[in-house]
């Protein structure tokens, strides 16, 4: 057991294993933990274009190596004249291995996309393609919000347990384009935000970035944000994407690193409903809807912050192990706990400093380290998560931080590169001189409005 002090009041936590997620203070739902995903994806197109008969060709390779197919899918292929398959691979029925080394001698082009890609040495790890597929994640947690510690405030209320259990539940049932879940919140939950909203709001003005203190208001005229009041996902989550295309999606528990990245490539924020414990409102062990909408949502309306949290998602898709570890402590160090320089003052845009009263007053202290945000050596940084920062990583500008971002991304071993379409809210792999061609066309076109724009001018 650890000891420390947070918000003025002991907090006890339990280490975990190395193989079970670790519980980060004041953070979010990005933990390192095993994929349960027991298939292999492969995406293939025939060696001829327009082969007549191809997919039942193809379809009589696993048959005769006992392999299983859960999903078959054809298309046009982005990469090469004619059609490509896609095909998800059952694991533990058949030879998978023969089936894959026959079709590798029978196809144009192959790539193995697989959630247990340490299996294969070429695979490359699944990610989603569609904002849609965020469905088929999102229940793989890690840990399910009903379950609590011993230690936990609120582990002997089972009044308060069954609530937990409760705002799971309509998480965990939820799928993407259906109503964010509405709460009708009790009057002690609501008593509960009222003293965290309290606190917090004294801060803010002198101790926030000016982008959250800009938004901030906009939230309470347009959200519902008050002292009386826990807003609602769904309008919170309008407002965030008529201002930058950002949406909430409720959770039911922890999950892995990667996949929570991997929903901040669709610009998707995964997030809690429920609230801590009544018995110790300005401690909570895990995220709940305080640190969600007053630390998190506020800066999602800025432009500049929310292509910078995209930046870390899309470099996470298909990015080895180690990347995903180092973009992970890059989130923390940034969207979590992060800070930056504005008229010359440090100001707090980090989620986990904007939701606690102790560690925001703390972290502007002259009792931290402060080193400049820079994703090479800030992902290389270890970090406690049961006690305050000892160090924090100053970023001059979103600006700033996404370009280094973003050049950081083209260090990641892949052999593709990445762009999230807006139009159809999918993620565009680009691995062929044809897609080269097609993005300049796009981009060209683009420039043509933007002089054309500056001519009337």
């Amino acid at each position: 057991m650890m000891s420390i002090h947070t918000d003025n009041e002991e907090v006890k936590l339990s280490s975990s294993p190395p193989d079970k997620p670790k519980l980060m203070e004041g953070g979010n739902y990005i933990r390192e933990g095993r994929d349960s995903s027991k298939s292999t994806w492969l995406l293939f197109s025939p060696a001829t274009p327009d082969e007549a008969g191809a997919l039942a060709k193809f379809l009589s390779v696993f048959c005769s190596h006992g392999v299983n197919l859960s999903h078959i899918e054809s298309r046009s292929s982005a990469r090469r004249p004619g059609y490509e398959f896609m095909v998800e691979c059952e694991h533990g029925v058949g030879d998978f291995g023969a089936a894959l080394d026959e079709l590798k001698n029978n196809v144009g082009y192959l790539n193995i996309i697989s959630r247990n890609y340490k299996d294969n040495r070429y695979a490359v790890p699944w990610f989603p393609r569609r904002i849609r597929d965020l469905d088929r994640f999102a229940n793989q947690i890690l840990s399910y919000g009903a379950e609590l510690d011993s230690d936990h405030p609120g582990f002997t209320d089972p009044q308060y347990r069954a609530r937990r259990k409760y705002f799971a539940d309509i998480a965990y049932n939820y799928k993407y384009g259906q109503p964010l879940p509405h709460v009708d919140y009790t009057k002690e939950e609501i008593a509960t935000w009222g003293a965290v909203f309290r606190k917090l709001t004294e801060l803010y003005p002198t101790h926030a970035c000016k982008e959250h203190n800009h938004v901030f208001p906009l939230l309470i005229e347009n959200c519902g944000y008050r002292e009386d009041n826990i807003p609602q996902l769904e309008d919170v989550s309008n407002f965030l994407k008529d201002c930058t295309g950002f949406t909430l999606r409720p959770v039911a528990g922890l999950l892995s690193s990667r996949d929570f990245l991997a929903g901040l490539a669709f610009r998707v924020f995964h997030s809690t409903q429920y609230i801590r414990h009544h018995s110790r409102p300005l401690y909570t062990p895990e995220p709940d809807v305080c640190h969600e909408l007053l630390g998190h949502a506020p800066l999602f309306a800025d432009p500049a912050f929310a292509q910078f949290s995209q930046e870390i998602g899309l470099a996470s898709l298909g990015a080895p192990d180690d990347y995903i570890e180092k973009l992970a402590t890059c989130f923390w160090f940034t969207v979590e706990f992060g800070l930056c320089r504005q008229e010359g003052k440090l100001k707090a845009f980090g989620a986990g400093l904007l939701s606690s009263f102790g560690e925001l007053q703390y972290c502007l202290s002259d009792k931290p380290e402060l080193r400049d945000f820079d994703p090479e050596t800030t992902g290389a940084t270890k970090y406690p998560i049961t006690e305050y920062q000892p160090v924090y990583f100053v970023a001059n500008s979103f600006e700033d931080a996404k370009e280094r971002m973003i050049k950081f991304a083209q260090k990641i071993p892949r052999d593709f590169g990445v762009r999230y379409n807006p139009y159809t809210q999918s993620v565009d792999i680009l691995d062929s001189p044809r897609q080269m061609k097609d993005l300049l066309r796009e981009v060209h076109q683009e420039m043509n409005l933007l002089l054309n724009a500056m001519d009337k001018l």
